[in-house]
């Protein structure tokens, strides 16, 4: 397959892995039409400048090839289009096939069902690539990033997006009551559909065991980034970047 450029990104398509959690992938598969609402409750409509933020500080550019990991219904993606431009290409990746199906209505860009450690792609073809908030599924970090590294093109970026639980007692509480009862219930309120309540059951409990963000960025040092830097906003929102040696 090649990029707007002509490039050869070598996109294939594959079955998904026997091992995947069945769990998170029916989870995602039956809330994913609801996605967008829940997102907007959750990050009281700041998530689309949060976004775009990211990625331009990142060292997203015009005319660049992106990848993006669990792409769920494409929020990211669609922030990364704009400013890739008509010269760049963005690609999407999911394990929900419900999921890719949602951000196939808003986006015209291939997209592919499969898993972040075992990607589809020729090794150097991607200038960036970015997971959002999906480290928390991930089992074998330096794997999914050992895989990363091999996809970028030599001084490629990997932008990761992620919401881990906070470090101070008082937000920490204060979370917990919005996650764990207020967007639940506002959620279900608001979509009328009772599953949503279990995928914020499971975003929080994800969110309170995820990896710290020293391990973080300490394996992704060791998978071969360098640069590595970790922003926080908010003591919850985190964003990881670095370059491929």
């Amino acid at each position: 397959m090649n990029d707007s450029s002509g490039r050869d990104v070598s996109l294939e398509s594959g079955p998904v892995r026997r091992t995947a959690p069945q769990f998170v992938r029916e989870l995602f598969n039956d809330t994913a039409p609801h996605y967008d609402t829940v997102n907007r409750i959750f990050s009281l409509g700041s998530g689309g400048w949060y976004r775009r933020r990211c990625l331009i500080r990142a060292g997203l550019k015009p005319g660049q090839r992106v990848l993006d990991v669990a792409i769920g219904t494409g929020l990211i993606a669609e922030a990364a289009t704009h400013i890739v431009g008509p010269s760049g290409a963005v690609f999407g990746l999911d394990l929900s096939e419900a999921m890719l199906a949602e951000a196939q209505r808003k986006l015209d860009i291939p997209l592919i069902q499969g898993l972040a450690d075992s990607l589809p792609l020729a090794d150097g073809t991607i200038d960036v690539i970015v997971m959002g908030y999906a480290i928390r599924h991930i089992d074998d970090l330096d794997a999914c990033f050992r895989e990363f590294r091999r996809v970028l093109a030599p001084g490629g970026i990997l932008l990761l997006l992620e919401v881990s639980s906070p470090t101070r007692p008082i937000y920490r509480t204060t979370l917990a009551r919005y996650l764990g009862r207020g967007v639940p219930m506002l959620s279900r309120w608001i979509t009328r559909q009772s599953k949503v309540g279990a995928l914020m059951a499971y975003h929080w409990e994800t969110m309170e065991n995820c990896v710290a963000p020293a391990v973080i960025e300490a394996t992704m040092t060791g998978a071969g980034f360098t640069g590595v830097v970790c922003e926080g906003w908010f003591d919850l929102f985190r964003s990881y970047a670095g370059r491929r040696a």
